[in-house]
């Protein structure tokens, strides 16, 4: 039979914590469970807070090319930094088949684990209701937006050589003089004239 591949993920919040007390009883979890699994630990000191983790990146990417079969932590929110990021993580483990195991929390969705994998698809839903949730609230605050004739998107980088362009053109200048001028290609220059025509 194939040894696991087990991903353990270790997180502190400052460099006056370590990581001994969570590492300990997950490797001791794993060692009862899979003694000859493959295990590789990624830690990081971080806040939770923050959305990109040098460990956690580097999990993330062996997770999304199907290197590793389980990720065990101590507790859910060492993984996750918020509702929202845990449930986009959740659903990234589901989607590479990959268990999640959080000891001191009785999670374990490993196939070997009927009922954990029944915690697997309870918390995949919860993490889809949560993307749907979001969702509908971005929809909704950007039609209210629109409700308020507020533009919406990034603003156009040209737009803010509009009024230097209006100046140099009255000033008689063509558009290709100008686009030198400002350094700007020739046919943006060109639109922006047409457009303060219309």
């Amino acid at each position: 039979m194939k040894a696991k591949r087990i991903a353990v993920y270790g997180r502190v919040s400052t460099g006056a914590q370590n990581h001994a007390s969570q590492l300990r009883e997950v490797r001791a979890y794993l060692h009862r469970r899979w003694p000859r699994g493959e295990v590789v630990e990624y830690l990081d000191k971080a806040s939770g807070s923050r959305f990109s983790r040098e460990g956690l990146d580097a999990m993330m990417a062996e997770v999304r090319k199907d290197r590793i079969d389980i990720v065990a932590v101590y507790k859910l929110d060492r993984l996750g930094r918020s509702l929202q990021h845990l449930a986009q993580l959740i659903g990234e483990l589901e989607s590479h088949r990959t268990a999640l195991i959080a000891t001191s929390q009785g999670i374990d969705t490993s196939e070997s684990n009927p009922a954990g994998r029944l915690q697997m698809h309870v918390l995949a839903a919860v993490a889809e209701f949560e993307r749907s949730v979001i969702v509908e609230r971005i929809n909704a605050g950007l039609a209210a937006a629109r409700d308020r004739g507020a533009k919406l998107g990034r603003p156009r980088t040209l737009d803010r050589h509009r009024p230097a362009v209006r100046k140099l053109s009255r000033r008689g200048l063509s558009g290709r003089k100008i686009a030198a001028k400002l350094n700007i290609p020739v046919g943006s220059i060109f639109y922006l004239m047409s457009s303060a025509k219309r």
